[in-house]
């Protein structure tokens, strides 16, 4: 027999065979638990879980971009291009015009020293931050100065066909949202350089298509969608030439997607400033180029990839609905507590343009730069709500949750400490 135990003893201390023993709730309970008290759980909150301060933080951006700022003189190409990408990112990420404004002269020094010095990857660098840099400074001197002096270096560049596809593409791309930010007089001037580019995928004389490389298509892409979003802001009785609806429904024969949906996009703007002057230009709509559209806008056909026909379609059809029942898209962007309506096709192209450029920094800026919520006609800026006022406080979450903790611990020992109830045999 074991020790310290005695035959016929039971455990309930001399109590009957069968009879079950219970204890209570509160002898239940550990008393041994650890007990944080208000004091101590103030501190740890204050040390473990400090708000970050926003002034330290802005700090270290500015400290960090003008790092980057500086390192544009540097010389290793691939620095450079480094540089480029980090401030071009930094500007995507905030909106800081006071800063930049402080700065424009070095980094119009160091896009322009780039675009000279620098070949494909980061003189395409050096022209998208060249359009994020007009961004941030808005319509007005800053911005007219910064075209002045960096879109003689862009034309050269697009022009050049000694130079990469990738550069002169952004080239394309920064040239037009320049000349669209900018108070010039030479838009037409810009249009027609543009023009110069995609027009290598026009029709021949003698009515066939031409051959376009693959590697070419991405760069006529970018100047005829460069060359539709000059068209939102520009008055065609002032043009001295422009291309007809038979012209441009030619690119719509293209091979290449890309093309073929800038061709589409650029017969909507124009027919729709065309007929916002005179009705004369209706008469240019004729059956071919309908069947046309309805054709991409129902394309089925399988040498073409899945995705590519969805894409095709879903364009083709809204184009389709605009030059046959003159009906504009409707489409509605949320950000925030804010919706934008793209219900224009001048609006939806100057909407993907900015998209183009900000790329996922664009709700911060629809919600804050002044200059995008000017051309897309947005009002005023929205006061955030203070919520900090309606939220509660990390330590009254603690211990409420605290709170919460110990009642869900003493409802379940019942079941889950054996000697809350105890059998006797």
């Amino acid at each position: 027999m074991p020790k310290g135990k005695k035959k016929g003893k039971s455990m309930g201390g001399g109590k009957g065979r069968g009879e079950v023993v219970g204890t209570s709730d509160e002898d239940s309970i550990n008393d041994n638990v650890s007990v944080i008290s208000l004091n101590s759980d103030g501190t740890y909150l204050e040390e473990g879980c400090e708000e970050p301060d926003e002034q330290a933080q802005s700090d270290v951006f500015e400290e960090k971009l003008m790092e980057a700022i500086d390192g544009l003189t540097q010389k290793s190409a691939q620095g450079r291009t480094s540089c480029l990408e980090s401030v071009g990112a930094s500007l995507t990420m905030k909106y800081i015009p006071e800063f930049v404004i402080n700065r424009k002269m070095t980094l119009t020094d160091g896009i322009e020293r780039c675009l000279k010095k620098g070949r494909g990857v980061e003189q395409a660098a050096a022209a998208q931050l060249a359009t994020l840099l007009c961004v941030q400074l808005g319509a007005g001197d800053y911005t007219d100065e910064v075209f002045r002096e960096i879109s003689p270096l862009l034309t050269l560049i697009l022009l050049d066909h000694s130079m990469s596809v990738v550069a002169r593409s952004k080239c394309c791309w920064a040239l037009g949202l320049l000349s669209f930010l900018a108070n010039t007089g030479d838009v037409d001037v810009t249009m027609a350089t543009l023009e110069s580019i995609f027009s290598g995928s026009y029709r021949k004389g003698d009515g066939t298509l031409p051959t376009v490389p693959p590697e070419l298509a991405p760069l006529h892409f970018a100047a005829l969608s460069a060359w539709s979003l000059l068209l939102t802001v520009t008055d065609l009785s002032s043009l001295s030439s422009i291309p007809s609806v038979s012209q441009l429904s030619g690119l719509l024969d293209s091979v290449h997607l890309d093309v073929r949906m800038a061709a589409g996009e650029g017969i909507a703007l124009l027919l729709e400033q065309a007929r916002q002057v005179s009705d004369d230009w209706l008469w240019e709509v004729d059956d071919l180029l309908l069947e046309k559209l309805r054709q991409l806008a129902t394309d089925s056909h399988k040498y073409r990839a899945k995705k590519d026909r969805k894409t095709q379609r879903s364009s083709f059809r809204d184009i389709l609905r605009f030059v046959e029942n003159d009906e504009p898209p409707n489409i509605q962007v949320r950000f925030g507590q804010e919706a934008l309506s793209l219900d224009s096709w001048s609006r939806k192209k100057q909407y993907d343009a900015f998209c183009q450029v900000l790329g996922s920094g664009l709700n911060l800026h629809l919600r804050e730069n002044d200059l995008l919520r000017d051309i897309l006609e947005l009002g005023e800026k929205i006061s955030p709500v203070n919520i900090a006022s309606v939220k509660q406080t990390k330590l009254a979450r603690h211990l409420m949750n605290a709170a919460n903790f110990k009642a869900r611990s003493i409802s379940r020992a019942k079941n889950r400490d054996k000697r809350s109830a105890v059998l006797i045999i």
